[in-house]
């Protein structure tokens, strides 16, 4: 298992690239990005509290002082970019969508700061396994900062492709993940008393430690047909 849902190995991340990495979060893409590369990378988030937690993990890397590439965190909009028309080669927005009320804003800036000839790379929850979250529990899209909606992947993807960007290719992610998250949903709340979902939990946190080949074949298997996460990828031409 890995933590990123983006593929970054396939953006062919280079010391003239420009990354932004649009809803960071706690890092988990922009950290990884900045370890495999000499990239520039900027995680913006408008969540004060995990960008704190995203530097701090980031500290916690032995990262040589030599290290072509930086990554640094903002606080920023996803609706109002702070950055300049045509700035980054490469943008990922990774399980943001779903939460956003005007996600198509969102893409519009997205596509306003990628230079042609950039990538844009976007994950969102696949529809089947979040369908079932959503009939097992509505507590777990009503909460506060929940996923607003199911994206029907066909529809996300013609509506990206209007951009004025074409569409590349897509692989879909984390279906190990999917049993955790609908024990969650069937038994909501109970995540303390549930011996269901601490024994997944603690299935999952060992297969993210110890990387086992079993796991590995299995969710290769699996990905494409129960991947939690459906990740496409797209060029922007150049003019």
């Amino acid at each position: 298992m890995s933590l990123e849902t983006i593929r970054l190995g396939e953006l062919a991340l280079n010391k003239e690239s420009l990354l932004l990495d649009v809803g960071a979060g706690e890092g988990r893409h922009s950290i990884s990005a900045h370890l495999i590369s000499d990239a520039m990378i900027f995680g913006l988030d408008a969540n004060h509290e995990d960008l704190q937690t995203a530097r701090s993990r980031l500290d916690e890397f032995q990262v040589s002082t030599q290290k072509i590439g930086k990554c640094v965190f903002i606080e920023g909009n996803a609706l109002n970019l702070p950055f300049p028309d045509e700035h980054f080669t490469h943008i990922v927005c990774s399980e943001v969508l779903e939460h956003l009320v005007d996600y198509k804003k969102a893409l519009l800036e997205m596509n306003r700061v990628l230079k042609p000839g950039g990538t844009l790379a976007v994950s969102v929850p696949s529809f089947f396994p979040e369908w079932i979250c959503w009939m097992l529990s509505s507590a777990y899209h009503e909460m506060p900062g929940g996923h607003l909606r199911i994206f029907r992947e066909k529809k996300l993807k013609e509506e990206i492709k209007d951009l004025g960007v074409s569409f590349q290719r897509r692989h879909r992610a984390h279906s190990l993940h999917v049993p955790y998250w609908w024990f969650k949903c069937l038994f909501w709340g109970q995540d303390e008393t549930s011996s269901l979902i601490s024994r997944y939990h603690e299935f999952l946190v060992w297969d993210l430690m110890q990387k086992p080949r079993i796991t590995r074949w299995m969710e290769t298997l699996l990905d494409p047909l129960l991947g939690k996460s459906v990740a496409l990828y797209f060029h922007k031409p150049k003019n």
